[in-house]
């Protein structure tokens, strides 16, 4: 019955949205009509990672030396995954902590 629906799909007019639906079906990533089993492959919620000071720098619209004293500031140490030379950076964790942190460095003083 899987193989007719395909069939019929692939023969009609159909979206793509439709074509995605019966492949998470045949996939066995919904359980119950609209209800969608947790790992779902075709969500959209990728994770983006950048990698190097070069990386940073290029996400922060920033120069190399700039990008290195930031993360050698902490703000960025729940961002940042280091193994010896190799470096990390969840981008979307790493924006979202500078926003935090730019916060609190607005002005002290009101005159």
């Amino acid at each position: 019955m899987k193989n007719l629906k395909l069939k019929e799909l692939l023969s009609s007019d159909s979206t793509v949205e439709d074509l995605a639906s019966v492949m998470k079906e045949a996939l066995g990533f919904i359980n119950e009509p609209g209800k969608e089993v947790k790992g779902d492959p075709f969500s959209s919620s990728k994770k983006h990672y950048v990698y190097g000071i070069k990386g940073l720098a290029k996400l922060l619209g920033a120069s190399s030396s700039t990008a290195q004293r930031i993360k050698s500031s902490g703000v960025l140490d729940a961002a940042i995954s280091q193994n010896g030379k190799i470096i990390v950076i969840d981008a979307d964790l790493a924006l979202d902590l500078l926003r935090i942190s730019n916060k609190n460095w607005g002005r002290k003083y009101f005159k």
